[in-house]
């Protein structure tokens, strides 16, 4: 038996999420992290991923006014980490001195890479639109990279990358069977 669902839980009958950290800058260049589980990618050729943010969150500003940001993937090892970011705004906290993230330089854009995190895609903003409570920012992948040891035969290694997938607060991770 099917029940139906109020407006306020309809998420709840679809998929759990990818967890990515975000980040971005502000004009002086001072990094910022935001966690998201709004990360989808939309093309192959050209590599565009979209990303969503909501207006009112600090990044949201970052993003429009630098048009640039940087996806991280992380590891259930940092499911504390990721659940701080998600919980704490950068226009009260550092993220990267609360959490001891390093912060390492990225190639293409300004926004650093999360050393601790297996997975990195540098994005430049290409167009960004808002629908109901989020703007979906879509960045053209300008550059990627990933931790050595988790390429087999050119392929992610899934089990030893442990990447996240939550759904209400619930991180866990994909285990094979």
């Amino acid at each position: 038996m099917k029940i139906q669902l109020p407006p306020d839980k309809l998420s709840q009958a679809g998929p759990v999420s990818p967890v990515v950290m975000v980040t971005c800058v502000d004009a002086e260049g001072k990094p910022n992290i935001i966690t998201l589980g709004m990360y989808m990618t939309i093309s192959s050729k050209p590599p565009l991923i979209c990303i969503g943010v909501a207006p009112q969150r600090y990044s949201h500003d970052l993003i429009s006014e630098q048009r640039e940001f940087t996806v991280n993937v992380p590891s259930i090892d940092l499911k504390d980490e990721v659940h701080f970011c998600g919980t704490n705004s950068g226009r009260d906290v550092d993220k990267f001195k609360e959490t001891s993230l390093k912060p390492i330089s990225a190639s293409k854009v300004r926004s650093p890479l999360i050393g601790e995190c297996y997975g990195h895609l540098e994005c430049k903003v290409i167009g960004s639109h808002t629908y109901g409570d989020h703007t979906l920012f879509v960045g053209e992948v300008v550059a990627a990279s990933v931790d050595e040891g988790l390429l087999k035969n050119g392929r992610l290694d899934i089990d030893g990358a442990k990447p996240i997938a939550q759904k209400n607060w619930d991180y866990r991770t994909i285990r094979r069977k």
